[in-house]
C-alpha cells in the first residue's frame, strides 16, 4: 500500500494527493495517516510545497465527505423513521429512537463533524448522519473544511519532520483507528443489549 500511494504522488503530484483524499473517505482500507505524511515526505525532499500538499489534502478529504453526504441526504429522516417503524423491531429500533438521534444531531453536529474529522476510524462515517440529519451544505462544507484541515496538517507536517521514517505515523495512528472504531462497535452492542432487556423486562 505505501509503496502504491508513493508512486501513485510521484507520477502524479498534487492531483495524485487530491484523488487519493477523496477515495480514502470513500474506501477507508486507503488510510489518511498513509497518504498525508507520504506527502509531507515529498516536500522534505522539496518535490512538492508543504502549504500546497495540505490544502490539497484539506480539498481531497472535504470533496470526498460528499457522496456519503448525499446518500444520508437521499435516504433521509422519514425513510429511515419508516424503515425503522417497520422493521426496526429486530434491532430493538424504533422511528422514536431515530427522531432522538437526529434531535442531537441537530443540536452537537457541527461539534460532531469539526471534531470528527480529527478521529481516525469514524471521520469519514460522520457525513452520513449530517446528511441524514439535512445539515445545510455550507455549513456541512466549513466545518467539514476546518477539521480536514488542522488533520491534514498534523499529519504532512509530521511526514515533513519524520523524513524517510514518514510510515511511522500509520503504525502508530493505524492501530488507534482500529480501537476507535472497535470502541464504538462494542458500544454499540452494549446499547443493543441494555435494550433487549429492558424490553424484557418492560
Amino acid at each position: 500500500m505505501a509503496d502504491w500511494v508513493q508512486n501513485l504522488m510521484d507520477s502524479m503530484g498534487y492531483v495524485g494527493i487530491l484523488l487519493l483524499m477523496i477515495l480514502e473517505n470513500i474506501f477507508p482500507p486507503i488510510p489518511s495517516e498513509l497518504i498525508m505524511p507520504s506527502a509531507g515526505f515529498a516536500a522534505s525532499r522539496g518535490d512538492l510545497s508543504l502549504p500546497l500538499v495540505i490544502l490539497v489534502g484539506t480539498a481531497g478529504s472535504v470533496l470526498g465527505t460528499l457522496p456519503l453526504y448525499y446518500l444520508g441526504r437521499a435516504f433521509g429522516e422519514e425513510k429511515l423513521v419508516k424503515w425503522a417503524d417497520k422493521y426496526g423491531k429486530w434491532l430493538t429500533l424504533s422511528g422514536k429512537d431515530i427522531r432522538k438521534a437526529d434531535d442531537w444531531f441537530d443540536k452537537h453536529g457541527t461539534k460532531a463533524v469539526l471534531f470528527g474529522r480529527l478521529v481516525p476510524g469514524i471521520r469519514s462515517l460522520l457525513s452520513l448522519p449530517a446528511g441524514m440529519s439535512e445539515m445545510p451544505m455550507a455549513k456541512f462544507l466549513i466545518y467539514s473544511s476546518i477539521g480536514s484541515a488542522v488533520w491534514a496538517s498534523i499529519l504532512a507536517g509530521a511526514g515533513y519532520l519524520l523524513g524517510e521514517n514518514y510510515d511511522r505515523v500509520e503504525q502508530y495512528v493505524g492501530p488507534a483507528s482500529k480501537v476507535i472504531l472497535a470502541v464504538v462497535v462494542v458500544a454499540a452492542i452494549v446499547w443493543f443489549v441494555r435494550r433487549k432487556k429492558a424490553q424484557a423486562q418492560g
